[in-house]
């Protein structure tokens, strides 16, 4: 197929605004996004900026908006984007972080919002000291494999609609970093992290929009993760008698 690919491109050092450039390529149905993007680099235009490592979908480093939606260009096929000859793919970098160049965001406060959460272990201190692992049982490890699953592309912090009104709310990705650990049941961290999650910028902020879930190139359940952290917090406060941080 013979087709348009329309990028938006951005360069802070000398473009007053955005502005959107076409380049021309052949493509099979089953190559990658990110096949064209690397022909392009190489032999149309060596000055178009974006970011891939692995190429495999595991890095995450080339997430952006292909035809409107966030996905990764490693694992985004021509046959899911185009029909037939002529079509234009459209790719955009991601929204809710500063554009650095081109389809190149600056994921500085992204991931100072997943720091916030505190994203390690705080070990139980139960173990016996002769045994070297702290063990799960198939169970207990199959709560947390969905969010462990994470590879922090950032699709979803970019498809949320709470970040366009609350751009300081912490973000999908931070609190399925949160859930990952707060259900693993090797952990005793809610107390450490409850300030963070149980506030109008951490679950409350979740309005159960679900476009963080329709984007995610792993398939995590985020909406419902961040529901069930919600549960659990509730539970926590009403245990001490306290009330929670929701509507207030």
């Amino acid at each position: 197929m013979h087709i348009t690919i329309r990028v938006e491109r951005f360069n802070p050092e000398s473009d007053a605004k955005a502005y959107e450039q076409s380049y021309q390529v052949d493509v099979t149905a089953e190559e990658r996004v990110l096949d064209a993007l690397i022909e392009i680099k190489r032999n149309q235009d060596a000055t178009l900026g974006f970011r891939y490592s692995c190429a495999h979908g595991v890095c995450g480093s080339d997430a952006m908006r292909i035809n409107g939606r966030e996905g990764l260009a490693c694992k985004t096929l021509f046959k899911d984007v185009v029909e037939k000859d002529g079509d234009v793919v459209r790719l955009q970098p991601m929204r809710h972080m500063k554009v650095e160049r081109d389809l190149m965001v600056d994921q500085t406060c992204f991931f100072e919002k997943y720091r916030h959460v505190r994203p390690y272990l705080f070990a139980k201190d139960d173990a016996s000291p002769a045994v070297a692992e702290r063990l799960q049982s198939e169970e207990e490890r199959g709560v947390i494999d969905d969010a462990t699953k994470c590879i922090l592309c950032g699709a979803c912090y970019s498809a949320c609609p709470v970040l366009d009104e609350r751009p300081s709310f912490i973000g999908p990705a931070a609190l399925v970093q949160a859930a990952r650990f707060v259900q693993d049941s090797r952990d005793q961290g809610l107390e450490a992290r409850i300030d963070v999650l149980d506030s109008q910028d951490g679950v409350w902020s979740c309005d159960g929009h679900f476009a963080c879930t329709r984007v995610c190139p792993r398939e995590i359940k985020v909406t419902k993760l961040i529901n069930q952290m919600k549960r659990q917090i509730k539970k926590y406060r009403a245990d001490r008698g306290e009330e929670t941080a929701e509507g207030s």
